[in-house]
């Protein structure tokens, strides 16, 4: 058993080869701080090179699996764009992949409570996803006044249909676990104290396969039918830089009514 611990991010990997990953800023709804952000990368940057680490289990600490990008941070940030991912990289490049780009083994999202904008986003980049009872998904980005930069529009109609994504993107409603399941979303429900020893199994399950096989397999999906165009990310980016974003006050002062609201959906739905 290794365990490490960095600040916003917790790593746990077991005799199997399941490196657990825990978003860990709960108080924050584990919203992606810069911090959260570079920590993420160096962890999952450090799995993907450690042979003993032969799949990924991804989510959350506290109620949250992930609140998106941390407004609150770049809401005190210069006016005409809060959203990092709009500033760094090379346009032109392949970021497929998203959060998780250049990752090759097996990453299961375990969905422990709201997944909103980059949040969701998150989840998208995994390779499927267990929920729990208490998770909920949101796409928030246009209430906020900003675009996606990490794959919404490029994964979220290939997992539940296009009719339903551009629902999601337009009213940034809420949908529960149930609906989730429903659309294609989630591929399992279970209560929430048996979330993780769901997904921690079905990870030891393909951590007994031959790792060399299970990355072929998961390439040849990301190719194929599991696949999406090569060129939406690019897509994505230009639309994105291209858009006028909302300056950091207007961010900062819808934040509140847009997570009152999102508390307000989530009660309902249970």
């Amino acid at each position: 058993m290794v365990s490490s611990v960095w600040n916003d991010v917790l790593l746990d990997i077991d005799e199997d080869g399941v490196a657990t990953v825990t978003l860990n800023r709960p108080e924050h709804r584990n919203a992606l701080s810069a911090r959260l952000l570079q920590e993420f990368r160096e962890v999952i940057r450090l799995c993907e090179q450690r042979d003993d680490v032969k799949c990924i289990v991804l989510t959350g600490a506290g109620k949250a699996f992930c609140a998106g990008i941390d407004l609150r941070e770049f809401a005190r940030g210069k006016p005409g764009g809060v959203d990092p991912r709009a500033q760094h990289g090379d346009p032109k490049a392949d970021r497929s992949r998203g959060f998780l780009h250049g990752v090759t083994k097996l990453v299961i999202g375990a969905i422990n409570g709201p997944a909103v904008t980059g949040g969701l986003e998150l989840a998208l980049v995994c390779d499927f996803l267990i929920a729990s009872t208490a998770a909920s998904f949101a796409d928030t980005h246009a209430r906020v006044g900003i675009m996606p930069g990490g794959g919404m529009t490029v994964v979220l109609p290939h997992w539940i249909g296009i009719p339903r994504a551009r629902q999601m993107s337009v009213t940034g409603d809420y949908i529960g676990a149930q609906q989730a399941l429903a659309w294609g979303l989630v591929n399992e429900i279970v209560e929430p104290e048996q979330l993780l020893p769901r997904a921690r199994q079905l990870a030891r399950t393909a951590a007994k396969m031959e790792l060399r096989a299970v990355r072929h397999v998961l390439a040849t999906y990301a190719a194929t039918t599991g696949g999406v165009p090569q060129d939406g990310w690019a897509t994505e980016k230009k639309f994105k830089r291209e858009f006028a974003e909302s300056d950091s006050k207007e961010v900062g002062l819808r934040y509140d009514n847009i997570r009152l609201r999102g508390a307000a959906q989530n009660k309902a739905k249970l």
